[in-house]
């Protein structure tokens, strides 16, 4: 007896044509096909002709150049770092100096951002006006313009090094940067490191204890003493028994110019301040469409409570209100991260500089600088919106909670 073959229902050909080809069907999926075939070509011609390219000029491929000789210097390196050292260096010097506007350009452009924005809802018409001004005025000026401001009209007017600013006799403001005491460690650095490590965590679990108290039985412990305790009398004692964790080294005028102690460089200082004031712009209208998106109801019950206007943005309002600024507040972190490549108009040594820039003028190895420099800035952004969707997640989890 012959068995026969099971058709497959009806049902399931029209869902298996609306997962490959969509409501097209057996045609949207043949489009599909010659869509990737498409993509396909173009790539093979883009690769072929690359190497085409690059067999004609006679450059090798590959990453071998990060082990030569750089033979340039670097203005600003967090790093031990000279002319003798390989490229690999050079991007590493490139990247911490990237990393490091980008933290604390972060860290102001937030700070700033959140004090303007409030102010723009300030029910004094004085302080509203002023910040409804700074941030029309910042966010419709180009910020290669603010950067070239800050370098050129601020900071290049400053006086020479012998006729510099001084603050207390060791600290020295000039148009050759800011010079600055160096410290300088010793044996007992890393037990007073340990000692402040030991005395935030103590500090958040003790605010944890604190705040659970008083969710739970209305108990308002008073945590600043022993937190005020912790944070200075713990590194006090580490030092009192290991010794002095760190001396400074005072700069002195020589000649021309300082020697001894730190600098900051005024390209640092320009761009670290056009990067934050610029993006706070930006941030404080989010912070004030975050803020209104409450309902004024909040505000109302926080006066009822006899709470502050303060406490109560504080502890009701800008809790609420930040599950509608993180997600655009997290797109001005990456701005202001891949912003930080116009350092390049006034020589900060940041990785698209020294990288993207210098390195690749003197190898020609085009394709592998830019990849790496396009993966290194992806990777960045991608860790920066994982942190940033991590922090989300749990405020919504103890707002829910709450």
């Amino acid at each position: 007896m012959a068995i026969e073959a099971r058709k497959p229902p009806p049902q399931f050909v029209a869902k298996l044509r609306r997962a490959l080809g969509g409501r097209a069907g057996w045609g949207g999926f043949a489009l599909q096909i010659l869509f990737v075939a498409a993509l396909a070509w173009i790539a093979y011609e883009i690769v072929a002709n690359a190497r085409a390219n690059l067999e004609a000029q006679r450059i090798t491929s590959g990453f071998g150049f990060l082990g030569n000789t750089a033979g340039f210097d670097v203005s600003q390196a967090l790093i031990p770092y000279s002319g003798s050292d390989t490229y690999t260096r050079v991007f590493f010097v490139g990247l911490l100096n990237t990393l490091l506007v980008a933290v604390i350009g972060i860290f102001f452009a937030t700070i700033i951002g959140f004090l303007v924005g409030l102010g723009r809802l300030s029910p004094n018409w004085l302080l509203s006006r002023v910040a409804g001004a700074y941030v029309e005025l910042v966010r419709n000026l180009p910020l290669l313009f603010q950067i070239l401001f800050w370098y050129l009209a601020v900071l290049s007017t400053l006086p020479n090094p012998r006729q510099s600013i001084s603050l207390f006799g060791s600290f020295f403001l000039s148009n050759r940067g800011f010079v600055i005491p160096k410290p300088i460690g010793h044996e007992g650095l890393s037990a007073f490191v340990i000692a402040i490590v030991i005395a935030i965590v103590a500090s958040l679990a003790l605010r944890s204890y604190a705040r659970r108290l008083l969710f739970q039985s209305g108990r308002l412990l008073r945590i600043w003493p022993y937190v005020l305790g912790l944070l200075i009398g713990l590194p006090l004692l580490t030092a009192l028994v290991f010794g002095k964790p760190v001396t400074f080294e005072i700069p002195e005028l020589k000649g021309f110019n300082f020697s001894g102690g730190s600098r900051v460089i005024p390209e640092f200082v320009a761009l670290t301040v056009a990067l934050s004031t610029y993006t706070a712009a930006f941030i404080a209208e989010i912070v004030r469409a975050g803020v209104l998106s409450v309902h004024k109801g909040q505000m109302e019950a926080g006066s009822s409570l006899g709470l502050s206007r303060g406490s109560t943005l504080r502890l009701i309002v800008v809790p609420q209100a930040l599950r509608v600024i993180l997600p655009p507040l997290t797109n001005q972190y990456l701005n202001l991260t891949k912003n930080s490549s116009l350092a390049v108009g006034i020589g900060y040594p940041d990785l698209f500089s020294v990288f993207a820039g210098t390195t690749l003028s003197q190898t020609g190895q085009a394709i592998e600088i830019i990849a790496i420099t396009m993966g290194v800035y992806l990777l960045i952004s991608l860790v920066t919106s994982a942190i940033m969707s991590f922090y989300g997640w749990r405020l919504s989890r103890s707002l829910g909670n709450t």
